[in-house]
């Protein structure tokens, strides 16, 4: 619409105010400038509406403007809007017909110096913390001998061949259970909370791992979900967490009972050293020995003390039957020694017979042999080149060879834990 022909038309017929309203609308609708614009300011009067559409005014130390932003638009915000903060908008400037007001349509809100997802994660982080999730005196125990470790994470990244590569060599006893799940995007806050909960429920496991390897705070972000975060503080199977690498810190991190820097260190946590284990059990005989020993030590001593005060007194009747006494008592103290040492000694034998069974020597007996390429073990024809030098280990020692050609077997496909 053009302004000047209004002007020139002093004769026109008067105009309703809604009539009026609407041309001006037009007038600013059609104006390219004002079809899409950007503008940055403080938010205030911020409403919530009980629709989901958001009302507020944006101003600056000299002007203001109302705004509108519908729910389908809200919606896709990552943070919750106040008055006070900073922010860019972007939409486009119309007229509300009923009031006659301009006000400005908005279609994107982002924090004015900030990111929307890491103000998110601020917010939702000091709204837990002061309900208490991230309470230490809430955190649950980590068992010292687990016999059953939970593992939710991808089935196919780095993360879980690390946690089974360390279980397997800290603690070859505990059985590991994988939940396979999303670790980002669409669908991963769902399938998180599920494998938590199968475990919960199914009180399969002792401990649960819950992680992933690094990455932005956009592929984290499953980890920063508030429900996943309620899910983790109402288990009480405990749970830790290994998100990312050591600087990258979640709100899983902060709820959960423990938190590990990567998902190794996390296997490391979960699981007491199994060779610290063997030294523990071979070492109990000789302590209960030495003990036993220190005790009937002192005893005697004793009994020496007695016997002395007990000649001063004259009373050798009551040494003698004091003497049959502990004759008896080592008589049988001698039998409890060796009832005990028969019974640690069956059991050092069981352990003993674990041990071996889980021996890379039990393995090697059987025919089998491991490869070595500068002290360390080969796991894959990857690791080898036409011409390289290796050292096969036998059961009764070691056979040095010539890589001359290389074969890959397939896989079927199917892991068993």
């Amino acid at each position: 619409m053009d302004v000047s022909s209004l002007r020139e038309r002093p004769d026109l017929s008067p105009m309703t105010v809604s009539e009026l309203n609407e041309k001006i609308k037009q007038l600013i609708e059609s104006t390219p400038s004002l079809s899409h614009v950007s503008v940055r300011g403080e938010l205030s009067n911020f409403t919530n509406h009980v629709s989901g559409h958001l009302y507020f005014t944006l101003k600056d130390p000299t002007g203001q403007i109302k705004c509108v932003m519908f729910r389908s638009a809200a919606s896709r915000l990552r943070f919750v809007p106040k008055d006070g903060m900073k922010v860019q908008l972007s939409g486009s400037v119309s007229v509300y017909g009923r009031s006659g007001q301009y006000q400005l349509y908005v279609d994107g809100m982002q924090p004015d110096g900030v990111g929307a997802l890491y103000l998110a994660y601020e917010q939702l982080k000091e709204k837990l913390a002061a309900e208490g999730l991230f309470d230490p005196t809430h955190k649950r125990p980590i068992p010292s001998r687990p016999r059953r470790i939970g593992i939710v994470t991808s089935p196919t990244g780095a993360a879980v061949r690390d946690i089974i590569d360390v279980c397997g060599r800290r603690y070859p006893m505990a059985q590991l259970y994988l939940y396979p799940s999303l670790v980002q995007g669409d669908g991963a806050e769902g399938e998180l909370i599920e494998a938590l909960t199968f475990f919960e429920n199914s009180r399969l496991c002792d401990t649960v791992i819950i992680g992933r390897g690094g990455g932005s705070i956009e592929d984290l972000w499953a980890f920063n979900s508030e429900r996943l975060a309620r899910v983790i503080y109402s288990m009480t199977v405990p749970v830790i967490s290994a998100v990312g690498h050591e600087t990258d810190f979640t709100i899983c991190d902060f709820v959960s009972d423990l938190r590990a820097p990567t998902p190794s260190a996390a296997a490391e946590l979960a699981t007491p050293d199994a060779r610290e284990l063997y030294m523990y059990l071979d070492s109990i005989p000789e302590r209960m020995k030495r003990s036993l020993s220190a005790r009937l030590d002192r005893a005697a001593e004793r009994l020496a003390a007695l016997r002395v005060d007990m000649i001063r007194r004259s009373f050798d009747a009551y040494i003698l039957g004091k003497e049959e006494r502990v004759r008896r008592s080592q008589k049988d103290a001698a039998a409890a020694i060796g009832l005990r040492l028969g019974e640690l000694s069956a059991a050092l034998s069981y352990v003993s017979g674990k041990a071996d069974a889980l021996s890379p020597l039990a393995v090697l007996s059987r025919g089998y042999a491991t490869v070595e390429k500068d002290g360390h073990y080969v796991r894959s024809t990857t690791e080898l080149s036409i011409g390289e030098r290796v050292s096969v280990r036998l059961r009764d020692g070691l056979v040095h060879a010539l890589v001359t050609d290389t074969e890959t077997g397939e896989k079927d496909g199917k892991t068993n834990l």
